[in-house]
């Protein structure tokens, strides 16, 4: 096999002889596509230089049972060994074909091929010296499929045989980086069975350069192509160092649906006399300006759909625009898509008579007989597959609407009651419409679509789906994604237990006590203490506590406390006493209601104590809607009461979804907590002062607003000092642009949906990387 082999030579199928970039390239550029000219050093150069410099058995002796969760012992192996690796005498053979193709580069390469031997050899002396990219492309005997992405170094701007041929050598020591390391012990790939291979490719001298998803990763649309964009190199928008400009194109029609313009004040760019990268700040005249033309922006989604269709599943691009010519860099198959079919809201327009429009709460589509809900009485008549039509939804009505094919209210918002438990049921929903009780008409048949927020007439059939023969997502998809940042999940149910825990998330991190506290006959807690049934209470609660913590072993399960208001309880069996309030919001719950009925609370405190007697120690405990030290200091005294120690044998913790507990802080810390949770649902609502359940003034909810992140980044930095872990277990955790925003804050972990697990995990993990990088870059500075 030969030491370099040119693009030409090589395809998809060499991945064995070019590692995947390098075939991935090879490929596109035999196929016809814009790819910069290059050649691949072989795995089986390496291969050589291993065995002749005989140093094989010395880099394998000193990774023999290395404790990888020892960093100061991993970072001096991966040292050593790439001192043993940058030591060693590359073989001649070796070192004379990366001169002789980097030479060949220089030049155009058929025209050599044309040429006599003597034309040549004078082109040769008089060539110019060309800049390239030197990439490592890992690859693994016996493991084809085997992704290695990220783990191994990139060299931009090399110029000159001699610093080729140093470049090589390098990327060859960086498949044992710490990183590197770790990464093969995690997912048990033998070291001994590990190779590389090293791209040299032309450099594009780049003013515009970005990534295109050929199927929209955020939304999974695969009609839409999102395009990002930055200026000068391609590396500041890939490592996520910048915000770069987003473009969303119709990929049957390549209309521009949607742009996002993102300020952009520096950029890395190649220093003419150096030729080295470097950063540098944007013009002034370009920093709000949109990077890419609506020209360039069509050219490159019509790329996207070619090398989609060529690939025949969905791609991740980079892209390069040099002297106004678009150059593909690399393509590679997106790894955070399901395998799944066609999701609905990608289709067409549904033909049919729209009744009502309203907010898609939680996705899907259902259709069934409509069976409205004006109160308790009309439960019973909702039937498995109806589709169930109330004002709001509340927690009495639990048990029906798992009946329920699809939900639909009148009030509400993306944060309501219907909403987050029809997330966690996996129930279509759509709220705010605020007529469907009116318009749509008891025992008629109607079509939910959650995805576009419609309602239609009668049952819309679905399109006949064909077997999914082909699998969208590559093998290192299948590789469970570490992060530093702890995902969890939010789980209100029982017998939602088992499903959550199959995500693979890190805990629980609001354990919704309400569903449990009512029970099936749907009776007020008070009521069952009035009429000496406390026991009773406390098995049924002690019971799905046990039922959950027992799916989640060795993770941690915050319990929040009841957090009913008094309006959700008045529907109940024994609620009628219950009091009227202008605003149940900001009325008597949480904490300061479980303060007043201190009965209620201790029962919910001994239904945790018999949980941690049978051993479901991971159970903690956390208390809702704080505003005043006082509600923390009596609650841990009745935790006392009942033989549970805050901080000593229990986990403590509170919420903080108050703009007062955000300014006490401090005081919160000091009286003594393990850790605080945001319950950014209510903080959202009471800092922008918007009913998060009025759909009339849904447009000003936004847990994005800067009032709302400064409280959060502010929390968070005291409870570093403090020592005190910090969540999120508000609906917002699931929105991909607040994990990112919550992950550079120092957030220690993320609870979210059950269906939003493995997204916001990569979503984190793309964060932690730019975090990772940042710091690499200023330790190079240094």
């Amino acid at each position: 096999m030969a030491d370099v082999m040119w693009f030409s030579e090589l395809s998809k199928e060499d991945i064995g002889i070019a590692g995947g970039k390098g075939a991935s390239l090879a490929e596109m550029y035999n196929a016809g596509f814009p790819i910069p000219p290059g050649f691949v050093v072989t795995a089986q150069a390496y291969k050589k230089f291993l065995k002749e410099s005989g140093i094989a058995e010395s880099i394998y002796s000193i990774l023999k049972n290395l404790d990888v969760e020892n960093t100061a012992k991993l970072q001096e192996a991966s040292k050593k060994i790439k001192n043993i690796i940058m030591g060693a005498e590359m073989p001649k053979s070796v070192r004379n074909a990366i001169v002789e193709a980097y030479d060949a580069l220089c030049l155009d390469r058929e025209l050599m091929r044309k040429a006599k031997r003597e034309v040549v050899d004078i082109l040769k002396s008089a060539r110019e010296q060309t800049f390239v990219a030197v990439r490592s492309s890992a690859t693994a005997e016996d493991l084809p499929t085997a992704s290695f992405a990220g783990q191994q170094e990139t060299y931009l701007n090399v110029r000159g045989a001699e610093n080729v041929v140093n470049a090589v050598q390098r990327c060859w020591a960086s498949l044992f980086t710490a990183r590197a390391i770790y990464y093969r012990v995690k997912n048990n790939f033998p070291h001994e069975k590990v190779f590389i291979a090293v791209v040299v490719q032309r450099m594009v001298d780049s003013k515009k350069s970005g990534v295109i998803f050929s199927t929209n990763p955020v939304t999974e649309n695969e009609n839409e192509i999102m395009i990002e964009a930055g200026w000068g190199l391609g590396e500041a928008v890939v490592s996520g160092a910048i915000t770069p400009d987003e473009y969303i194109v119709e990929k049957s029609t390549f209309k521009i649906v949607d742009k996002k313009i993102s300020k952009q004040d520096w950029m890395f760019t190649r220093d003419p006399r150096a030729g080295t990268t470097i950063k540098r700040e944007v013009p002034e005249e370009k920093k709000n300006a949109q990077v890419l033309t609506d020209s360039e922006i069509v050219e490159l989604a019509k790329y996207a759909k070619r090398i989609e269709e060529y690939y025949g599943s969905p791609q991740d691009i980079e892209y390069a625009i040099e002297d106004n010519n678009i150059y593909i860099v690399q393509s590679r198959p997106i790894t955070t898509l399901k395998k799944k079919e066609k999701k609905e809201e990608e289709k067409k327009e549904e033909e049919g008579k729209i009744l009502v429009k309203g907010i898609g709460a939680s996705p899907g589509k259902a259709s069934g007989r409509v069976k409205i809900v004006h109160g308790m009485e009309d439960l019973n008549k909702v039937e498995k597959g109806d589709v169930l039509v109330t004002e709001m939804t509340n927690p009495d009505m639990v048990p029906t609407m798992k009946k329920a094919a699809a939900i639909v209210t009148n009030s509400g918002g993306s944060t309501c009651h219907a909403a987050i438990v029809s997330r966690e049921m996996g129930i279509p929903c759509i709220v705010g419409t605020q007529k469907a009780t009116e318009v749509l008409k008891e025992g008629s048949i109607v079509t939910v679509d959650a995805y576009s927020g419609k309602v239609y007439e009668g049952k819309i059939e679905e399109e006949k789906k064909e077997e999914v023969k082909k699998e969208i997502i590559s093998e290192e998809a299948k590789i469970p994604i570490e992060t530093v940042t702890s995902i969890k999940v939010i789980v209100g149910l029982p017998d939602m237990a088992e499903k959550a825990a199959a995500t693979g998330a890190d805990g629980v991190g609001l354990l919704r006590a309400e569903f449990m506290i009512v029970g099936k006959e749907k009776e007020h807690p008070s009521y069952l203490l009035k009429h000496g049934r406390k026991d009773e209470l406390v098995k049924n609660l002690s019971e799905g506590i046990i039922q959950i913590a027992k799916a989640f072993p060795g993770k941690p399960v915050w319990y929040r406390t009841s957090d009913f208001r008094t309006d959700e309880y008045r529907d109940l069996k024994g609620g009628e006493e219950e009091p009227k309030e202008d605003n149940p919001m900001l009325g008597w719950h949480g904490i300061r209601r479980g303060i007043d009925q201190k009965e209620l609370l201790k029962a919910e405190f001994e239904a945790i104590k018999i949980a941690h007697d049978k051993g479901y120690t991971n159970v903690g405990v956390m208390l809702p809607m704080v505003t005043h030290i006082e509600q923390i200091k009596k609650a841990k005294e009745l935790l006392k009461e009942i033989g549970l120690e805050p901080r000593e044998n229990i986990d403590f913790g509170v919420m903080i979804e108050t703009p007062a507990a955000v300014q006490i802080i401090e005081e919160i810390c000091k009286e003594g907590i393990d850790f605080i949770s945001f319950g950014t649902n209510d903080l959202t609502q009471f800092t922008l002062a918007v009913d998060r359940n009025n759909p009339i003034v849904q447009k000003l909810y936004d847990e994005m607003h800067p009032a709302v992140l400064r409280q959060l980044k502010y929390v968070i930095d005291v409870c570093k000092k403090y020592n005190v872990e910090t969540s999120i277990c508000g609906q917002a955790g699931s929105r991909p642009e607040m994990a990112e925003f919550l992950v550079k804050a120092g957030i220690d972990s993320i609870s979210v949906n059950i269906d939003a697990v493995e997204r916001i995990r990569h979503v984190v993990a793309k964060a932690e990387r730019k975090l990772l990088l940042d710091v690499a870059r200023k330790d190079l500075e240094i």
